[in-house]
């Protein structure tokens, strides 16, 4: 396996990211080659893709670096691993590369949350040095 930070968005990118999304959630849809090219381009985001040993794209993660009042805070999003690569050490890999990347970037914490359904992904959070938040979580949809 080998992790890779996306410079580019292409076809095979975005093929990707047809198949994996839809393995994550169906609330969204997958991105499209316009909306990867511009994360791939946002200086706050960086999208690190797991490749397989032919080169297949069989996971990735979102790490997303911002700066507050009070520090540097980092997010992890979209963490997927293809079905057909799961409990290999994908995830966990593309973990430890996400938080080592926030670390360099000087984040002083990083967040993220996750389905309580996605039992595997929740155990490996645990795993990786992750502690159970006790608050309130807020979300608010905004339509265009």
């Amino acid at each position: 396996m080998q992790l890779e930070i996306a410079t580019k968005a292409d076809v095979e990118l975005y093929e990707a990211f047809q198949r994996l999304v839809p393995q994550l959630t169906n609330n969204n849809p997958p991105p499209s080659l316009d909306d990867l090219a511009a994360l791939v381009r946002d200086s706050s985001s960086t999208l690190l893709i797991a490749r397989n040993d032919n080169g297949d794209v069989i996971g990735a993660l979102t790490l997303v670096v911002y700066r507050v009042p009070t520090g540097i805070r980092s997010v992890i999003e979209d963490v997927i691993v293809d079905i057909s690569a799961r409990g290999e050490g994908v995830g966990e890999a593309l973990m430890l590369r996400g938080i080592e990347l926030a670390r360099e970037k000087g984040a002083g914490n990083i967040s993220l949350t996750s389905n309580p359904m996605r039992v595997a992904a929740n155990k490996l959070y645990l795993r990786v040095g992750f502690t159970k938040r006790e608050t309130n979580a807020y979300q608010m949809k905004l339509n265009f």
